[in-house]
């Protein structure tokens, strides 16, 4: 009869309040897919833009960002990772054992502003590229100036919310279908453009070898010098961007909400193929394409927008990578800020929270200024989050290490944790203050507020109850998790289990769909090296434009038919 009370109260609960059942988690492929695709922005142009802007130099550019995005990946693999697969908790839920209501509902609301104008940025983004292709002009204006830049919007978003609202296996499944189109397009309009810029700085299309590539770089793309005709950023800065970059998903922790489905921590390295894939290729892929647009423009590449690069890099395959690339990134942001929605109004589910706020997303996304301001955003954002990913770090992993109690707070039933509080509000102060007085680079401020916040929280907790034993607290803990356990148990045998498609039809879909992602890649090519003069490389370039958009129709008509043929068999 106990048994049966425990399931009562678990059924009450939306499933996101509760741990990932057991049958509910995925494989490394499922993340691999999840984070290339995110990672694959249409950010990822502006970004490539915004090395040249500051004045980077190319090996700085080769060199820093992969230190700096392999740092990203250990990141999430030894800081994110572990506590996702040991608590199956998104940030949202797991921080309310930790910080109590207040500090939780606080923090969530944080996260939902965060989120929200992140993803409304990528509408945006994308609804540029729609813009572009229709002749509406361009919105350089805080408000949105044409009527019809407002319903593109609308179309673009309701598409980003529908497909959020469905939670982790609608965004996974998404994200990987487009992640290797994603893959082959930004190395593809790399090699197109290349030519253009060699034809510009060597007076030939292809460059000879390595030392022609430098000096194609240092002269054309990442010259050293920035936009303001000083001297540009250096490998330090570089190495900080790439590993500051998501410092709100890894030391912040936000993505325990991805990680949680994952079955082995290891996982944790399938964030390389957004990281080394989509942020060190395509940044470098991207500089490349907006020199290259700048070239044949006669601007400069500051002055171009997303919809420009990709147009004249991939043709009308340009709009699609633009819209996918915002979409992807849009849908799983949306994803996280319904999360962190859900854990405020948590009578209602997750579908319905996600859905308003995906409409007041949809509503942001229509006034251009928010995505102007999204590095910076990115920036501050990090340092507004990072407190709370070192407070939970050091309950988690420091505590049980120190002999303090894992979880004080829950079990002294407080709706408020002073220690939590305080320390984020003195995280955030140390913070930007390191920030004002300029003491440190601005792309390291994470590291020693980082740590700061560990100290703080771990002297303060031990003030407020931290280090008192909770023998019984524990065991009820336990025992809460055994039936948890269980209920999931029970659920699983009356849900529906996906069987593998292993049919020779779909193996012919998916065949026909990589060909066309080969043949992609083999037309760009033939502009890269087989381009003898500026004529040949003219007439290669035109015949990419036409040839890699019926690629594209073909792969995504077929990727999406074989992932509908998936057969679903009821569980006995």
């Amino acid at each position: 009869m106990q048994e049966k009370t425990n399931f009562k109260q678990f059924e009450n609960l939306d499933e996101e309040q509760l741990p990932v059942a057991k049958h509910k988690l995925h494989d490394w492929t499922h993340f691999a897919g999840l984070y290339a695709a995110e990672h694959v922005a249409a950010t990822e142009f502006v970004i490539g833009a915004t090395f040249v802007a500051l004045g980077a130099k190319t090996m700085d550019i080769i060199l820093g960002l992969l230190i700096g995005n392999i740092l990203a990946v250990l990141s999430w693999r030894f800081i994110t990772s572990p506590i996702a697969v040991d608590t199956r908790l998104s940030l949202y839920t797991y921080l309310n054992k930790i910080a109590g209501d207040s500090m939780t509902k606080l923090y969530n609301w944080a996260n939902v502003i965060i989120f929200s104008v992140i993803s409304a940025a990528m509408i945006t983004v994308s609804s540029t590229a729609v813009r572009f292709a229709f002749n509406i002009p361009a919105q350089l204006n805080w408000y949105p100036t044409n009527a019809w830049f407002i319903l593109i919007v609308l179309a673009v978003g309701i598409f980003v919310v529908s497909i959020a609202i469905y939670g982790f296996n609608a965004v996974s499944e998404f994200s990987g279908i487009c992640a290797p189109w994603l893959f082959v397009m930004f190395t593809s309009g790399a090699m197109v453009l290349l030519p253009a810029l060699s034809l510009d700085v060597l007076d030939k299309t292809l460059p000879a070898g390595w030392a022609d590539f430098m000096t194609l770089g240092d002269q054309s793309i990442w010259t050293g010098i920035n936009s303001d005709g000083a001297p540009g950023i250096g490998l330090v800065e570089v190495i900080g961007f790439g590993w500051a970059a998501n410092t709100i998903t890894h030391f912040g922790l936000i993505d325990m909400a991805l990680l949680r489905f994952a079955k082995k921590k290891n996982y944790g390295y399938a964030t390389s193929t957004g990281m080394m894939f989509g942020h060190y290729v395509a940044w470098i892929a991207a500089g490349i394409m907006g020199a290259g647009a700048a070239v044949i423009l006669g601007k400069s590449i500051v002055e171009l927008d997303p919809g420009d690069v990709a147009y004249y890099a991939l043709g009308w395959s340009g709009f699609v990578i633009v819209i996918v690339a915002g979409w992807t990134t849009a849908i799983t942001n949306l994803y996280r800020a319904g999360l962190a929605a859900q854990a405020i109004f948590n009578k209602h589910s997750r579908k319905k929270t996600t859905m308003i706020v995906g409409l007041v997303t949809v509503a942001i996304a229509c006034f251009p200024f928010v995505f102007s301001q999204m590095l910076p955003l990115l920036t501050y954002a990090g340092l507004l989050v990072v407190p709370v990913g070192a407070i939970v770090f050091a309950e988690h992993q420091i505590f049980p290490r120190i002999g303090y109690t894992r979880y004080w707070s829950s079990y002294r039933k407080l709706t408020f944790s002073m220690p939590a509080v305080a320390t984020w509000g003195l995280g955030l102060v140390f913070g930007f203050g390191l920030n004002f007085l300029d003491v440190i680079s601005f792309y390291y401020l994470f590291i020693p507020t980082w740590f700061f916040t560990i100290l703080v929280y771990t002297l303060l907790a031990s003030k407020y109850g931290a280090k008192e034993s909770y023998v019984e607290e524990a065991k009820e803990e336990d025992r809460q998790q055994e039936a948890i356990a269980r209920f999931q148990e029970e659920q699983a045998k009356n849900e529906a289990v996906v069987s593998k498609d292993v049919s020779l039809f779909s193996k012919g879909l998916k065949f026909i769909a990589i060909s066309a992602l080969v043949a992609t890649l083999v037309l760009a090519c033939n502009v890269m090296f087989g381009s003898a003069t500026e004529s040949n490389y003219i007439e290669n370039r035109e015949l990419f434009y036409t040839y890699a958009f019926i690629c594209t129709i073909i792969y995504f008509v077929l990727a999406y038919w074989a992932l509908k043929r998936k057969k679903l068999n009821t569980a006995a």
